[in-house]
C-alpha cells in the first residue's frame, strides 16, 4: 500500500490567525491538487511560533513593555479549539477529503484555566472530525514563559485516509515513555513538529523513525527577524534574515531520509510512502511487538485531559 503526504515547510502571517489560515487552506488545496493525502503544518504555524523568547534581548524581563505587549497580542490571536480557525480546516479537510496536521497555539476561553495558552497539535481526519487534539507535555525551557504544560489526552494515533497518523511536538522527542505511548498507538506515519528541523532535530527524526519502524514527516518553518518589533530585535540583525530556516525533511523506517532537509525556501514538499516498508522494516526491530516484553516491562499512560480544559 502506497500512499502520498506533503509538508508544508512555509512562512505564516505571523500572530495574524486568519490571514494564517487563509494561507494554510491555499497550501492545502495545492496539495490535494498534487494527490497528497496527508498535509502537515510545523510546530505552532497557527499564527506562529514565538521565536522572540530565544532573540528579544529581554524575553524574561520582568514587566518589560513590549514584551508584554506582543504576548497579550499573541494572546489574542491564538485560536480556541471550537473557534472558527479549527472550524475552516475542519471543513477544507471534508471538502478535499484530505487529512490535515495543524500544529496551533491554542487558547482556553473557558473553565477554571481560562486564558491559559498551550502549544497544540490537531489531527483533523479527511472527514473533517478532528481526531488528535494533543497539547504539548512539557514546554521547553523559555516556551514556560508562554505556554502551560499539556497531558496525555492525544497521546495516540488516528486512522485516516493516508493512513494511520499520530504526532509529537519538538523535545517530546527525547520522552522515552512519550515515544513508546505513540509506538504502542500503531503509528504508520508520524508527524514530527518542529520549529526548525536543526541537526539535533534531524537526529531525534530519524530515531524515532527506526525506533517505531514508520515514516517521520519532520516539519519546520519559516519565519523572518522581520515579524518581531523593531526594539526586540538583537541588535544589527537583519530584517530579512531568517530566524527559522525550516529544514523539513521525511525519514523512513529503517531510518535513512526518503527526503533530505530543505533549507531556507518555502517549499510544500510532496512525498509517496511505501507503507509496506513497515512491515519489512518490522522483521528485526518492533518495540510494540517481539521486541516489547510486557512481562518485564510495562508501561502506563495516565489519560484525560487535565488542568484547563
Amino acid at each position: 500500500m502506497s500512499t502520498k503526504v506533503a509538508l508544508v515547510q512555509a512562512e505564516p502571517a505571523f500572530l495574524d490567525a486568519k490571514a494564517s489560515v487563509d494561507k494554510a487552506v491555499v497550501c492545502v488545496q495545492e496539495a490535494a491538487k498534487r494527490g497528497a493525502q496527508l498535509v502537515a503544518f510545523g510546530e505552532t504555524w497557527l499564527p506562529g511560533y514565538p521565536f522572540w523568547i530565544d532573540v528579544a534581548p529581554n524575553a524574561a524581563s520582568w514587566g518589560d513593555p513590549e514584551i508584554k505587549a506582543l504576548y497579550a497580542h499573541m494572546r489574542s490571536q491564538s485560536p480556541t479549539i471550537d473557534g472558527p480557525e479549527v472550524t475552516r480546516l475542519r471543513e477544507i479537510a471534508a471538502d478535499l477529503g484530505v487529512a490535515i496536521v495543524m500544529g496551533m497555539q491554542e487558547r482556553v476561553d473557558h473553565g477554571p484555566g481560562r486564558g491559559t495558552l498551550y502549544n497544540a497539535l490537531l489531527t483533523i481526519a479527511d472527514s473533517g472530525s478532528l481526531v488528535v487534539h494533543h497539547r504539548k507535555l512539557v514546554p521547553t525551557y523559555g516556551e514556560k514563559l508562554v505556554w502551560g504544560p499539556g497531558d496525555a489526552d492525544g497521546l495516540h494515533a488516528a486512522e485516516t485516509a493516508a493512513g494511520r497518523v499520530g504526532g509529537l511536538i519538538c523535545w517530546e522527542h527525547w520522552m522515552p515513555l512519550a515515544r513508546q505511548a505513540m509506538h504502542d498507538s500503531g503509528e504508520q506515519i508520524h508527524v514530527a513538529q518542529w520549529p526548525t528541523v536543526s541537526d539535533p532535530h534531524q537526529l531525534a527524526s530519524r530515531h524515532y523513525a527506526f525506533e517505531g519502524r514508520c515514516f517521520v514527516l519532520a516539519v519546520g518553518s519559516l519565519l523572518r527577524m522581520s515579524a518581531l518589533p523593531e526594539a526586540l530585535r538583537p541588535e544589527g540583525a537583519d530584517p530579512e534574515a531568517l530566524a527559522l530556516r525550516g529544514g523539513s525533511a521525511i525519514a523512513a523506517p529503517d531510518g535513512t531520509w526518503l527526503v533530505e532537509p530543505v533549507f531556507d525556501e518555502e517549499r510544500t514538499i510532496v512525498a509517496e510512502l511505501d507503507l509496506s516498508q513497515i512491515d519489512r522494516e518490522s522483521m528485526t526491530l518492533d518495540v510494540t511487538g517481539h521486541y516489547s516484553r510486557p512481562d518485564v516491562l510495562q508501561l502506563e499512560v495516565v489519560r484525560g485531559r487535565r488542568g484547563a480544559s
